[in-house]
């Protein structure tokens, strides 16, 4: 088998494209980037042959082309559609700025879109009362909604805020619009700044069947907490991102 030439590798990839210092190769990791390569030149949603014909034409065991497909899945670079492995769009790049989902996802050139998982009130707890400005036993709103791009299943997004900033929050808003569009537009309300907090973890068996991945596969998860332009704590934020399918970008002054 031909080993992947590491003299001229993409300045995005890690030093050395993961090669060991000892120089061996794993076996798996040399099919993963023949299959990266191949992947290049598949346009998105083209399938891969079948893992019988790969392992054919590397010349390696069925189990072996598994795993590189395996790592392939979770960096996002192909996806599975029925039984076929095909290749995956670009990543979904998100800025850290205080701008809704449907904001990012429409500078990008796709649909955003939310279907409504619930809406409820309950009495604040403690815990959350001084993130959302209330006091412990005040009512508050929880909003769920699965994040869509193009009607692909790509995240989770809970949202807590008072109910005394958004009494009618159950009547006037649209489940798939924006949260933050319907503050500023029809209540009133500006957003000032916001502090965020981003971490990995694996979805919960119920966030994984709600977005509908796999409950091993990598997640990216957002923690927000946002003030109004007075300074006052407006809402609490929890967004789960698939991390096949998104990337976080902000930009840095000196």
């Amino acid at each position: 088998m031909d080993y992947p030439d590491t003299h001229h590798q993409d300045p995005s990839a890690p030093v050395r494209s993961g090669i060991p210092e000892h120089g061996r190769i794993p076996k798996y990791y040399a099919v993963k980037a023949r299959l990266s390569a191949l992947v290049t030149e598949l346009a998105e949603g083209e399938a891969l042959p079948t893992e019988r014909d790969l392992a054919l034409r590397y010349e390696v065991a069925r189990d072996t082309v598994r795993q590189a497909i395996r790592e392939l899945l979770l960096e996002g670079r192909v996806r599975r559609q029925g039984r076929a492995t095909v290749a995956a769009g670009p990543k979904l790049e998100q800025p850290l700025a205080l701008a809704s989902y449907t904001e990012g996802v429409r500078r990008q050139g796709r649909r955003p879109g939310r279907t409504l998982i619930g809406l409820e009130r309950f009495p604040c707890p403690e815990r959350l009362a001084p993130e959302v400005g209330v006091r412990a036993g005040d009512p508050v709103w929880h909003l769920e909604r699965v994040l869509l791009a193009d009607d692909e299943r790509v995240g989770l997004e809970s949202s807590y805020v008072a109910v005394e900033r958004v009494p009618r929050l159950d009547v006037d808003f649209e489940p798939d619009s924006s949260f933050y569009a319907y503050l500023r537009e029809e209540v009133g309300i500006g957003l000032g700044r916001a502090g965020e907090r981003i971490e990995t973890v694996l979805a919960t068996p119920r966030e994984a069947l709600l977005i509908g991945t796999p409950p091993a596969l990598p997640m990216l998860l957002l923690h927000r907490w946002s003030h109004d332009v007075a300074g006052r704590p407006l809402e609490r934020v929890r967004m789960l991102f698939r991390g096949d399918r998104f990337s976080f970008t902000t930009q840095l002054n000196s």
